[in-house]
């Protein structure tokens, strides 16, 4: 079991790519403290999970909601040896549509939110020789055109995890980020069909967006995570890794 004994926070943990970390987290010996704003959603995992995970439900964009996850966590299990920054909201924005409003409410979440997260875990964090791996999206390379605000956030977010890891490499606090491409969680699914997509869209996407013939699945992106989250990557500090199915560099768009 590569993360035996560890207590892992994962945030936005109720589906998609949180759920399968928090899942194969447990599985390599983890206890989780499951965050999340869905209960039946919640329930469902901790019950599946069993005494390895804990619920925490809690919204983000409140500034008291990362000290209560950490008090959460340690009351749950008495320690915190990772932190897993995944919650995310993806809005559709670009100059014209956006507005201060949700501007403001996509930085607190996503980079408001880690931040702080990591400053209420810190303590726990140094004592432990923990480590912070957040999840960031290649869309903070330079971003879609819709996705102005997201990918203003995500290139913050990739800031962040190298500014602390040069910061605090000396107290024994690794922060790592993996750049993630198009995966196909449930709640992707459920947006492309309310765009218009028909129900079986991500079995035709395109070659350019997906070389292999199929989107990348949660479960593989948990199971880069576990990597990052152990003892194996030790000491590595300040990755910043793209987990996608083509180089983002120098790739011509048009071409499959």
């Amino acid at each position: 079991m590569r993360l035996k004994n560890k207590v892992i926070i994962v945030t936005g943990a109720t589906t998609g790519i949180g759920r399968a970390i928090a899942e194969r987290s447990v599985a390599e010996g983890a206890r989780v403290l499951v965050h999340g704003i869905n209960r039946t959603e919640g329930e469902d995992i901790v019950k599946q999970l069993g005494p390895a995970a804990s619920l925490h439900l809690d919204d983000l964009v409140d500034p008291a909601t990362p000290g209560r996850i950490v008090q959460a966590a340690l009351a749950a299990y008495g320690r915190i040896d990772a932190i897993v920054n995944n919650a995310a909201i993806v809005p559709r924005t670009t100059i014209l549509t956006t507005t201060v409003e949700m501007f403001e409410r996509t930085m607190a979440i996503n980079v408001r939110a880690p931040i702080f997260l990591i400053q209420a875990a810190f303590a726990q964090l140094k004592a432990n020789q923990g480590c912070v791996l957040n999840i960031g999206s290649v869309n903070a390379l330079s971003g879609e055109a819709t996705f102005l605000d997201y990918s203003t956030s995500k290139g913050a977010l990739q800031t962040l995890s190298r500014n602390l890891a040069n910061a605090h490499g000396p107290d024994r606090v690794r922060v790592n980020l993996l750049n993630i491409g198009w995966v196909l969680t449930p709640r992707e699914k459920e947006t492309q069909r309310a765009q218009g997509q028909p129900d079986d869209w991500y079995t035709k996407v395109p070659a350019v967006y997906a070389p292999s013939g199929r989107l990348i699945a949660p479960e593989e992106i948990a199971a880069a995570a576990v990597y990052w989250l152990g003892d194996e990557s030790r000491p590595i500090t300040g990755s910043v890794v793209e987990l996608e199915q083509f180089s983002i560099y120098g790739r011509n768009p048009v071409k499959a």
